[in-house]
């Protein structure tokens, strides 16, 4: 595999002694996780953006969080709606304001 254009990462609430608990987790960040694939999939992005799960960012109040890399931009709040929002905006080189964490 060639290094992605984009690397997407998806807060899964998983603590350092490998339990899976926090408000991510509770707010469903795993579906997330499998609505960013079929939306990458349904796009033929699979190729230019990785998507990894990630152990508690500590934003817990903001969750659940999307992290787009290289640029940087932290999401919160994060639902399964606004994830085509968040890849037009991606695939624009634009950034979703409403859900930034500033």
């Amino acid at each position: 595999m060639e290094k992605p254009k984009h690397h997407i990462f998806v807060c899964a609430s998983t603590r350092l002694n490998g339990k899976v608990t926090g408000t991510c987790e509770r707010k469903e960040s795993h579906n997330l996780l499998a609505m960013i694939n079929e939306e990458l999939s349904d796009r033929d992005l699979e190729a230019d953006v990785m998507v990894t799960s990630t152990g508690c960012l500590g934003l817990c109040d903001k969750g659940p969080i999307v992290i787009i890399y290289p640029e940087g931009t932290w999401y919160g709040e994060v639902a399964e709606d606004d994830i085509p929002e968040i890849l037009d905006a991606l695939e624009a080189g634009e950034v979703v304001e409403s859900l930034v964490i500033a």
